[in-house]
């Protein structure tokens, strides 16, 4: 960098808090939204790092679940993020042949630094 640049070091640079776009849902349909949080080792991990995974509906948008944590938690998410996991067929123990466990949607929503979601 030149001694007479206008460009900001990287010390004078404020971080600013990101925010995700969110749409607010009609009273009472948060909780449609966020169906439950999903409880698994790695993403316990990662409720370390500020990231919270979430069960939702196959139809619902970044927008939809990032207002609807904010309506319920509310905290603002920096950023959503939407996995589709896809069903699987499994071996029956009692009979033969197979079954089918049903498909899943979950998002990871990420949060500032400092923001924290408690689970009661």
């Amino acid at each position: 960098m030149a001694i007479f640049s206008s460009a900001k070091k990287d010390s004078e640079k404020k971080a600013a808090k990101r925010v995700a776009r969110a749409r607010m849902p009609a009273h009472g349909a948060a909780h449609d939204i966020i169906r439950a949080p999903w409880f698994s080792e790695k993403a316990l991990i990662a409720t370390e790092k500020g990231v919270y995974a979430f069960v939702v509906p196959p139809r619902a948008t970044k927008a939809d679940i990032a207002g609807a944590i904010q309506s319920i938690y509310n905290v603002k998410p920096r950023a959503v993020r939407i996995v589709n996991l896809p069903g699987k067929a499994k071996a029956l123990r009692a009979r033969r042949g197979e079954g089918r466990r049903a498909a899943r949607r979950k998002a990871y929503v990420y949060l500032n630094a400092g923001d924290s979601i408690q689970f009661a």
